[in-house]
């Protein structure tokens, strides 16, 4: 009703609505994806020979091709620009990836720029009759709150894998600093090799949280995706307690992100 109002009640420019046209495209085509892969395409890799790791594997792997070609549809289509500085060192054995949450396709990024990662996602998506195929089958982790979660993501950096997390939990709002939650360090400090921030800016703001998909900007959004320096958790891990050392490096965390994040505000003219 709201985007009926809004199109009776203004006028706008041809590009406007084919962005408009372009946006409902690519949620429609998002969702039609997962449905494909949970009816079609993971029942016909679960035929495939292999162990049970290298069928996660192969999950994920397609996850990532598709998710990339989801961007490049995004794209190509005007709906966004993009720039992704230091993607050559995401996807390390042992690697816990934390980075902030501006927008709903923040996880769609990393994802498809790592071929074979682990993701901590929402509990609601693995019940999402879109979403769940393709999570269920790549094994991502459920962030249900539980210290059986902490523990089945630290596990997963120990054998190896790369583990993204979003350690806001939920979109950042609009105007407001992200504030991050611990578990995120308490995770790093019990399997990560490295933790490697990647801070994520989206101008003009979109798809944020509580936002429909149809409040579209005025112009094309830019997204860019910038990979930090790595950091040792075990210089933290050695200070103290790990409550003490939790809390010591999911401050350094966040003193990074608001720093890293004003670097990227436009500057008054």
């Amino acid at each position: 009703m709201e985007l009926a109002a809004n199109l009776l009640n203004r006028r706008y420019s041809a590009p406007w609505l084919w962005r408009l046209v372009a946006t409902g495209l690519s949620f429609a085509l998002f969702g039609l994806g997962g449905l494909c892969l949970r009816m079609i395409v993971f029942p016909v890799l679960g035929l495939l020979p292999g162990d049970t790791t290298e069928r996660r594997s192969r999950a994920r792997q397609t996850v990532s091709r598709l998710f990339w070609l989801f961007v490049q549809f995004m794209y190509r289509s005007g709906v966004l620009t993009y720039e992704v500085e230091g993607a050559e060192r995401l996807g390390r054995p042992g690697q816990l990836v934390i980075a902030n949450h501006p927008s709903l396709i923040d996880v769609v990024v990393l994802i498809a720029l790592i071929r074979d990662a682990n993701c901590v996602v929402k509990q609601s998506l693995w019940d999402n009759p879109f979403t769940r195929g393709p999570i269920r089958a790549a094994q991502y982790i459920s962030n249900n709150g539980s210290a059986e979660m902490l523990d089945e993501a630290a596990d997963a950096l120990r054998q190896g894998q790369t583990l993204i997390i979003f350690p806001e939990g939920t979109r950042t709002t609009p105007g407001q600093a992200p504030q991050f939650h611990r578990g995120a360090a308490a995770i790093a400090l019990r399997g990560a090799r490295l933790v490697t921030p990647v801070v994520i800016t989206v101008t003009p703001t979109t798809l944020t949280k509580a936002e429909p998909w149809y409040r579209i900007p005025a112009r094309r959004f830019h997204f860019h995706l910038r990979v930090g320096e790595d950091i040792d958790p075990q210089m933290f891990a050695s200070r103290g307690a790990a409550p003490i050392a939790s809390r010591q490096l999911n401050d350094h965390l966040h003193r990074h992100f608001i720093k890293e994040l004003a670097l990227d505000e436009p500057t008054a003219a």
